[in-house]
């Protein structure tokens, strides 16, 4: 049994095989190549599938972060209270419905509303919300989302000026 091991490594001429450059060479850029074509097809579909940053611009967003702080503060000092309810609809949509009220309770009249469904991970995925005004203070709209992890963003806004921002974490099934 050793003889047939023996004579399955033996070239034709009697000789064992010999590592030759042009061998060696052959091997290197074969392996190489695998390895260098694998990284292409992994950068191409990382590339492909990130759908971006958060911010587009760090510098702006930092330029902007008072006046951010400033919003916010008085945002709260206003005490509105706006509830926003997401709820599946016909045809694979989901409505949303929002009531806004003063910090006395009243329905808030003149403002605009507008809504978004944010992906968390792919900007590319957003979608905003047609929305209606019911009566003062109640607004309804409804979109065609995809089940998962969403982010409702609802901003109210007077004449171009936001009043109110909320950006709150929903999962929809």
């Amino acid at each position: 049994m050793a003889k047939r091991d023996l004579q399955h490594e033996i070239d034709d001429d009697g000789t064992a095989p010999r590592l030759t450059g042009r061998m060696v060479l052959l091997c290197l850029v074969g392996f190489f190549g695998v390895v260098f074509g694998m990284n292409g097809v992994l950068i191409h579909e990382a590339l492909s599938t990130f759908g971006g940053v958060d911010t587009d611009s760090t510098y702006q967003a930092g330029r902007k972060f008072e006046q951010d702080v400033a919003e916010a503060k008085a945002q709260a000092a206003r005490q509105w209270h706006v509830d926003a309810k997401v709820t599946p609809a016909p045809g694979g949509a989901q409505r949303i419905d929002v009531v806004a009220r003063d910090a006395a309770g009243r329905a808030l009249r003149g403002l605009t509303l507008t809504a978004a469904f944010e992906r968390p991970i792919d900007r590319r995925l957003d979608r905003s919300v047609d929305v209606a005004e019911d009566q003062p203070g109640q607004f309804h709209g409804s979109a065609e989302i995809a089940a998962g992890q969403w982010d409702l963003v609802i901003e109210l806004s007077r004449r171009g000026d936001r009043l109110f921002r909320s950006r709150n974490r929903v999962v929809l099934k």
